[in-house]
């Protein structure tokens, strides 16, 4: 049925570890950074176990067999600043088309910032009633449809839904900012006329568990529900906990991915205050320009990407089609700064180290990133340098930056990421980042510049990396029975 208003890590004292050396320049990490001490205030590793063929006699790393805690991908959906179907959005990306323009949402004149990746002509028609409509934040909206439609694609539909056991069935769908726009103008209602003017949907409305919840009460899914915020790092974190869950024999599926919509006075304004946002008035297009010399801060952007993830055993079981598999996930903290990565790129590397362990990868297997390159100056080189540290090789790994193409979207971002490493694992073309005049000479790694490449994946990461020093990896592969 349609939404309604109603129903709806340590290394011994004295001793170093025989495998660190695999890690392919994560060793002269630890060396720089003076990581030799047993001191208890460094952060040290435990059990990194990959083999390389550098280090014969190691044992190569084993991946999960158990059909029960495998995760495969069976479903996926977006809202996006190129529509809400799948294979356009990777088209528009293919084509290198930018969806950066000038923002007519609100009168941006007074603002230092007058552009974004804007969602036009949204439509929410057969997925949310029109009172609902009229009431859900932007945020809510996004996210009910993309999930919707991700339930569909993976032929989870209303009454497929019926036959099911929907306590095994959980949804986890993050935002960084939640219902922003709802909250906003309940501020600003109060301020000019207290208690009377404010909405009875305030509160409900602009908290960030609110999608996850308003999906539950839509389709009646019973399982573990909840949200995660942690600013720009939020899809990743949830497919990280969506999938735990499914390890641990909590859930059979999982409804997953982020959702935002921060193009609103408060969110231009709040952004561009802290400095993060380019300021290139004058040319929107060329703004988000990830690894360029003269790349000047993120562009923001708006949608929602959510996967259906489900034990490999769940899925065989009821003949769904299996799209990709989700190989391993992993979530560490920089301790460093509040929206600064550290320069040394530790806290990276050490998430990209996990992600490859839970995920039972060795370095050699990774042959493309979908980096979080948001075209800020600090960040971009901390994450290409902490990738060219860990891996010993770069020779044959393809990177490339959606958010060239559609600007950073927050809580949404991984998931709208996850689903273009998708597609590349599925279609074998990586889509062109935008903007690649003049690279950063520390960039070495091919970016895919201007125009897609054919590639054939192995192994994908995705990255993001969250304000206050989140830290996650998911890895992605081309599924093999």
């Amino acid at each position: 049925m349609a939404f309604t208003s109603t129903s709806k890590m340590a290394l011994g004292c004295g001793e170093r570890s025989s495998t660190l050396g695999q890690f392919s320049g994560l060793e002269s990490l630890l060396t720089r950074s003076k990581m030799t001490s047993c001191s208890p205030e460094r952060p040290t590793f435990k059990n990194l176990k990959y083999a390389t063929t550098a280090s014969p006699g190691v044992t190569a790393p084993k991946r999960e067999t158990d059909p029960k805690k495998r995760i495969v991908v069976t479903g996926m959906g977006l809202v996006s600043v190129f529509g809400s179907d799948i294979d356009e959005f990777y088209n528009m990306l293919l084509e290198g088309r930018s969806g950066i323009s000038y923002i007519d949402r609100f009168d941006t004149s007074s603002f230092s910032v007058r552009f974004g990746g804007q969602i036009r002509n949204f439509s929410s028609n057969g997925y949310i009633d029109g009172k609902s409509n009229r009431r859900l934040d932007d945020s809510w909206r996004y996210c009910i449809v993309a999930a919707r439609r991700a339930l569909e694609d993976a032929e989870l539909g209303d009454q497929v839904l019926k036959s099911m056991n929907k306590s095994r069935i959980g949804v986890l769908i993050g935002s960084g900012l939640g219902g922003l726009t709802v909250f906003s103008d309940g501020v600003e209602n109060f301020i000019s006329k207290p208690i009377k003017k404010v909405t009875p949907f305030f509160i409900p409305y602009s908290i960030t568990n609110m999608g996850s919840a308003l999906l539950a009460i839509d389709t009646g899914l019973m399982g573990p529900n909840y949200s995660i915020s942690t600013a720009c790092a939020t899809a990743n974190y949830c497919f990280y906990a969506a999938a735990n869950h499914i390890r641990r024999g909590e859930a059979d599926i999982m409804v997953t991915g982020g959702t935002e919509a921060p193009i609103l006075p408060i969110g231009i304004g709040g952004f561009s205050a802290c400095r993060a946002l380019s300021q290139r008035n004058d040319d929107p297009q060329k703004a988000s320009r990830p690894w360029a010399r003269d790349r000047d801060g993120f562009v923001l952007g708006e949608g929602s990407g959510v996967l259906i993830m489900e034990s490999l055993e769940h899925a065989r079981k009821r003949g769904a089609t299996i799209i990709a598999e989700l190989l391993g996930s992993a979530v560490t903290c920089e301790a460093h700064h509040i929206t600064d990565l550290r320069s040394d790129g530790l806290g990276v590397s050490t998430c990209i180290a996990k992600s490859l362990e839970d995920a039972g990868v060795s370095p050699e297997e990774v042959n493309y990133i979908n980096a979080h390159a948001t075209s800020t100056l600090a960040g971009d080189l901390a994450e290409v340098n902490a990738i060219k540290k860990f891996f010993k090789d770069t020779s044959e790994i393809k990177m490339n930056g959606t958010k060239s193409l559609i600007g950073h979207c927050l809580g949404a971002a991984g998931g709208l990421e996850a689903i273009a490493t998708i597609k590349a694992i599925t279609t074998g073309w990586l889509h062109p980042t935008l903007n690649q005049e003049n690279l950063d000479p520390e960039v070495t790694i091919d970016t895919v510049p201007h125009v897609k490449k054919r590639h054939e994946v192995h192994v994908a990461i995705s990255n993001s990396f969250g304000f206050g020093g989140h830290n996650s990896v998911v890895v992605f592969a081309p599924f093999k029975p």
